[in-house]
C-alpha cells in the first residue's frame, strides 16, 4: 500500500509540474520567443534593401520581446519564420512558432484554430483596386472579369467569386503585384490597408490603378499564440503589451512612421483604451 501511495504522489508530482508549465517557461528554458511574421505585406512586414525583415508589426514584435525578457527576468532572442495567408495559423497550431502578428482579421473559425488575444491591433476591409481600363466601378462589375487574390483568403469567394469574378490566387504579394502590373489580371482582392500606401507612397507605379469597390467586410486584426495559451501568461503578456501600444498612442506613431494614412479606427481604440472601454479589455467579447 505503502509503495502504491508513494508511486501515486510521484505520478501527481510529475502531473502537476507538466500543467504548471506554459509557453513562457518553454520560452525561458530555451531563451528565444519563435514568432511568425509576413515578409509580403509592406509596409506592415517586407524586407528592405538589404534583405532585413522590416516593417510596422516587426516592430511591434521587437517591442513585445523586450516585454518578455522584463518579465522572465533575462534576455530573449527572437526567431523569426515568415508565415503567409495560407499557412500561418498551421505553424501556430503545430507548434512551430510560439506566436503571430502577421495581418490576420479576427474571424469566428479563426478563433477555433488558434487563440487570438484580445484587443486588436488594426483594422481594415476588403476591396478590389483595379486598372482604370477595367471597367470595374464596384462590385457588381466584377462579373466575367479576371482578378487577382491571395490564396486561402475568405474574400475571395465571398465578394470575388459569388459577384462573378475569375479570381487567380498566389501565394504571396510580389506574385500578385507581378500579375497585376503584368496585366494578367484587370484587379485585385484584397485588403484596402494595403492598397493606399501603394496609392500613396507610390503614385508613379500605381498611376493607372485606383481602388475600384466600395470597402466592405472591415474586420480587425489579431495577433494569436495556441489555443491553450490565449488565457495563459504569453496570451495575458501580449494583451497587455497590445492595450499599452493603444492607450499610450503608440501605434498612432507607428502609422506615422511606415508612411501609413491615420486610419479612424487606431484613433477610435486610442480613445477606448485611455477611457478603459470594454472593447480595449483582454477577454473576447461578441
Amino acid at each position: 500500500m505503502l509503495k502504491k501511495l508513494m508511486t501515486g504522489a510521484a505520478v501527481l508530482a510529475l502531473s502537476t509540474t507538466a500543467a504548471a508549465a506554459d509557453a513562457l517557461d518553454t520560452i525561458a528554458e530555451r531563451g528565444k520567443i519563435v514568432v511568425g511574421v509576413k515578409a509580403d505585406y509592406a509596409p506592415w512586414g517586407m524586407r528592405d534593401a538589404a534583405g532585413n525583415l522590416v516593417g510596422m508589426e516587426h516592430d511591434m514584435i521587437d517591442d513585445f520581446v523586450k516585454r518578455v525578457s522584463a518579465e522572465l527576468g533575462k534576455p530573449i532572442e527572437l526567431e523569426k519564420i515568415v508565415v503567409v495567408a495560407s499557412n500561418r495559423m498551421e505553424f501556430l497550431a503545430q507548434g512551430q512558432v510560439d506566436m503571430f502578428i502577421a495581418t490576420m482579421s479576427n474571424k469566428a473559425d479563426r478563433r477555433e484554430v488558434v487563440g487570438i488575444v484580445q484587443p486588436d491591433y488594426y483594422s481594415s476591409g476588403v476591396a478590389v483596386l483595379a486598372h482604370k481600363d477595367s471597367g470595374i466601378d464596384g462590385w457588381e462589375s466584377l462579373d466575367g472579369k479576371k482578378i487577382c487574390g491571395t490564396q486561402g483568403a475568405w474574400y475571395n469567394k465571398d465578394y470575388g467569386l459569388k459577384n462573378g469574378a475569375e479570381v487567380m490566387a498566389f501565394a504571396g504579394v510580389p506574385e500578385i503585384e507581378k500579375a497585376v502590373l503584368d496585366g494578367r489580371c484587370v484587379g485585385w482582392i484584397y485588403d484596402d490597408s494595403a492598397f493606399i500606401p501603394r496609392l500613396t507612397n507610390e503614385p508613379e507605379k500605381w498611376a493607372d490603378y485606383a481602388i475600384a469597390t466600395p470597402t466592405v467586410a472591415d474586420a480587425p486584426w489579431g495577433a494569436a499564440v495556441s489555443l491553450d495559451e490565449v488565457d495563459g501568461r504569453l496570451g495575458k503578456l501580449l494583451s497587455a503589451a497590445i492595450i499599452d501600444w493603444h492607450k499610450s498612442g503608440w501605434l498612432i506613431e507607428q502609422e506615422a512612421k511606415w508612411k501609413i494614412p491615420p486610419t479612424a479606427w487606431l484613433a477610435m481604440m486610442n480613445k477606448a483604451c485611455i477611457a478603459g472601454e470594454k472593447i480595449c479589455n483582454d477577454a473576447y467579447d461578441d
